[in-house]
């Protein structure tokens, strides 16, 4: 149990500084679709740039965070050289992505779509290899324990980035009408959507400075033999990474190919809008990965870590269900979060929420592979959930538009997930408690059914009737669980 004390206080941490990160970040969405109107297609380039980035941050790092918590902590592996040469062949690999995109700025940025604004797609290039090369620092940080710096930093950038576009979004404009001259040395009009990528620029370039301390302390070595090794085995995971990102991305990055429609990035900047109020379970899995990850290795050492390992799964399943219905049942309150003329998009949001709860799942059943270095499993089921997805957005985003984008992620993850445990209780197996989840799955589609009946309601009568059933959901697992409060208040003040 110390070990999942241990996981719950770098949880707390990691989720602390993502939950406050993302919160704060949140603020840019109602102020980009306060200033970017959905019929303008603003949001929808930022919606669609930031997909592409994705994809190209899992291609430059290409599973050396994974690659560095195994070999840290391999017998016989000295920490220093590993994180040394993972360093370097980051380091290298980013700068020469920068030089080709640079070199050839024209044709991919009019291929991208966006011929009249190369700017865009050079600026974000540079980012997205410095937030390639900073991957391996935070890593390391991770793996040593030290969350307290790594959050700090996380949530540095966000506040500077905050600060930057309320800047340049609210208050630049504003003096402008009246000082033109003066505010026109720093602040242009015609830039509009440009300034989030510029300003990304700044905050990441600022955040390097603050790593620079976790680049000396150690003998620079690239170590070609071990480098062949760790390649063996980030591999797979690089294939896994990018099927795992597409099935997030792909969606937002194929849309404007597949749905032909004069209005493409108005609908674009709407589905994005209103998945980020689904993003509340994006965050609580980024915190639990952050912590879940450097646990895992950790742990595997231990005579009982595949019964915490089942344990901690029961419990993420618990938690991600009670976020899910948190969600729906306050989401005619979350939703002035965005603009008006982006409700329209609200329906995504369930859905969106049961495919990320599905890649939780996913990601919690994948350490089997990895821990028994079958990695390459891992790149066969995402490749799998991605073909399915893929398929679902070619086959019907044309007809129905974003709401194909939304259930093609349910039908992607949903996918990847029984693949991985079926083949996984095989090779690795662990007696989760599977009876017990479902159950659970099955009450909160019952509650969920229940809140989406009274929605004509008046919104004081959905909000107390969806927090008593909400309450209802916490007593369940009390009683199910048998859960003391009084055990529990008694072992924190220990």
């Amino acid at each position: 149990m110390a070990g999942l004390k241990s996981l719950a206080k770098d949880t707390v941490i990691y989720g602390l500084s993502s939950i406050v990160g993302r919160f704060l970040n949140y603020l840019l969405v109602p102020l980009y679709t306060a200033k970017m109107s959905a019929v303008s297609g603003g949001y929808g380039i930022v919606t669609n740039v930031y997909s592409y980035t994705a994809l190209l941050l899992i291609i430059l790092v290409y599973g050396m965070e994974t690659t560095l918590f195994r070999y840290c902590t391999k017998e016989g592996e000295d920490p220093k050289r590993v994180y040394s040469t993972i360093l370097t062949s980051v380091g290298f690999t980013s700068m020469l992505f920068v030089v080709i995109v640079l070199t050839f700025l024209s044709p991919i940025s009019g291929a991208m779509g966006y011929a009249e604004h190369p700017e865009y797609i050079g600026v974000m290039a540079v980012v997205v290899a410095l937030d390639a090369f900073q991957a391996i620092p935070f890593s390391y940080l991770r793996q040593q324990k030290r969350a307290l710096k790594f959050a700090s930093l996380k949530l540095l950038f966000i506040v500077i980035n905050i600060a930057l576009n309320l800047l340049y979004f609210v208050v630049l404009p504003s003096l402008y009408t009246v000082y033109p001259d003066i505010v026109g040395k720093v602040y242009s009009p015609e830039v509009g959507v440009g300034y989030v990528f510029y300003l990304n620029l700044i905050c990441t370039s600022i955040v390097m400075l603050f790593l620079l301390p976790e680049l000396r302390g150690f003998k620079w070595i690239f170590d070609w033999s071990l480098y062949k090794r760790m390649l063996g085995y980030s591999a797979p995971i690089l294939l896994l990474g990018i099927a795992g990102v597409l099935n997030q991305n792909a969606d937002k990055i194929m849309f404007p190919f597949l749905y032909e429609q004069a209005d493409c990035k108005a609908q674009l900047g709407i589905y994005g809008a209103a998945s980020k109020i689904a993003m509340i379970m994006a965050m609580i899995l980024q915190a639990f990965r952050y912590a879940y990850e450097p646990f895992v290795f950790d742990k595997s050492r231990d005579k009982d870590s595949k019964e915490t390992y089942a344990v901690t799964m029961k419990y993420f399943v618990i938690f991600t269900l009670l976020a899910f219905l948190v969600v729906v049942a306050y989401l005619d309150i979350i939703k002035y979060i965005i603009a008006p003329d982006y409700w329209e998009g609200l329906k995504v949001v369930p859905i969106v929420m049961v495919a990320e709860i599905m890649m939780g799942v996913y990601f919690n059943l994948s350490f089997w592979y990895k821990l028994t270095e079958q990695t390459i499993w891992g790149a066969v089921f995402s490749g799998i959930g991605c073909v399915v997805l893929l398929g679902v957005n070619i086959l019907f985003v044309p007809q129905y538009g974003y709401m194909a984008c939304a259930w093609g992620g349910v039908a992607g993850y949903g996918t990847a997930m029984l693949l991985s445990y079926f083949v996984g209780q095989k090779k690795y197996p662990i007696a989760y408690p599977v009876k017990v989840m479902l159950g659970y799955v099955v009450l909160a589609c019952v509650l969920f059914v229940a809140m989406e009946a009274v929605k004509e309601l008046d919104m004081l009568w959905q909000v107390c009737v969806n927090t008593v059933l909400l309450v209802a959901f916490a007593i369940v697992v009390v009683k199910v669980e048998k859960i003391s409060f009084a055990k529990v208040l008694s072992k924190l003040k220990r």
